[in-house]
């Protein structure tokens, strides 16, 4: 982050730990290369990795695991009890090691939440530079993730810790639900509308205090759409209408709809000018205040999606912008959309709103696992 004495800058760094010396206030994101969900490896890159790895064994209790590309492994206990588990673990995005933490926790998370379950515990993934970090800010880090857990009703039973030459904080979670709640991303309907519970434009917006662009009110805000818990995910896998379930996190929007269609074997139509944006975000898309991780998503995956005419370029970028702790996104049957989204915003999501639909392929149509973005 610049020291140009903004507002954002006071706001991002001023509770962050001091260093030895004349060295001044910690700024964690200057300490890692990347930060929160835009560290993700590349889904073109993460695939090749992991070509030819068998990673299923055909486990029959194994309802949800890696083929789908899931928010967590769904294991069934019992013909009444699914075990949920899942990690999720990134560099810092802010330098307040307080926000820090409460951010990774709530990331982490929410992917038991997408899954339709209640979270039941967690346990700490930590890594730390312990020669550039005081102890003091790496306990507030811990303690931001202890905070979010007491939200969630989770104790933070244990974790694990190395020293680390970047900073990583993440949680391992624990949830469970009956079997019949779980909703998985590949399980989409022809028709369905696609919901989604939060705004875009987390990557913009947390580019934009690195660089001293982002004020004070703009810190909170995307602050507090991070840290809020994607709680409402557990009434909607009891929701027979709601037929699939994902949250959208370093992949962007486009990223992650791509995954349900790829899943589900359907194509999607999704209206750009529809989709919710944090209004700080879109001054900053159209200046191409972005991370690297816009890139590399859409050249992963750019060419599973058809641009119509008259979408704005920053428009698409928005909609590729890898979100960290962002919301889910739920694709509902037609019949009950409406009152589904009221009862979302109900419970919180003021910004919720429909930004498409699914379809099945059909000749001279958009083929399966293909997105089709419209004004």
């Amino acid at each position: 982050m610049d020291g140009s004495g903004t507002a954002a800058a006071t706001a991002a760094g001023g509770a962050g730990g001091t260093g030895s010396g004349d060295s001044g206030p910690v700024r964690l994101t200057q300490l890692s290369h990347g930060g929160g969900c835009g560290c993700k490896i590349a889904p073109a890159k993460l695939q090749e990795i992991l070509k030819g790895v068998q990673l299923d064994f055909g486990s029959p209790e194994l309802l949800v695991g890696a083929s789908t590309s899931d928010d967590a492994a769904v294991y069934r206990l019992s013909p009444e009890i699914a075990l949920i588990l899942t990690t999720d673990f990134f560099m810092p995005i802010v330098d307040d090691p307080r926000d820090f933490g409460r951010v990774a926790a709530a990331n982490a998370i929410s992917d038991v939440y997408a899954m339709g379950g209640r979270p039941l515990l967690a346990l700490s993934v930590l890594g730390m530079p312990i020669n550039k970090l005081p102890a003091a800010v790496i306990s507030e880090i811990v303690a931001g993730g202890a905070d979010i857990c007491r939200q969630a009703g989770i104790p933070l039973a244990g974790g694990h810790s190395i020293d680390s030459p970047e900073p990583i904080f993440g949680l391992v979670v624990a949830g469970a639900a009956h079997p019949s709640s779980i909703r998985a991303n590949s399980t989409g309907r022809p028709g369905d509308v696609l919901l989604l519970t939060k705004p875009l434009g987390v990557g913009a917006m947390t580019t934009a205090i690195k660089k001293g662009l982002l004020d004070e009110a703009g810190y909170k805000q995307v602050i507090g759409t991070m840290t809020q818990l994607n709680t409402v995910g557990t009434a909607l896998g009891q929701d027979l209408r709601v037929h699939a379930i994902t949250d959208v996190t370093g992949f962007g929007l486009l990223g992650h709809l791509l995954e349900v269609c790829r899943g589900s074997g359907l194509a999607a139509r999704v209206a750009a000018g529809g989709v919710p944006v944090m209004a700080p975000a879109v001054p900053l898309a159209q200046r191409g205040v972005f991370p690297g991780a816009v890139e590399r998503n859409w050249d992963s995956y750019g060419a599973s999606v058809v641009v119509g005419a008259g979408v704005e370029p920053w428009r698409r970028d928005l909609l590729v912008d890898p979100q960290t702790s962002g919301g889910l996104l739920l694709a509902v049957d037609p019949a009950a959309a409406e009152e589904v989204l009221a009862a979302v915003r109900a419970a919180g999501f003021t910004h919720a709103a429909a930004v498409g639909r699914l379809e099945a392929p059909a000749p001279g149509g958009p083929a399966a696992g293909t997105v089709v973005l419209e004004p």
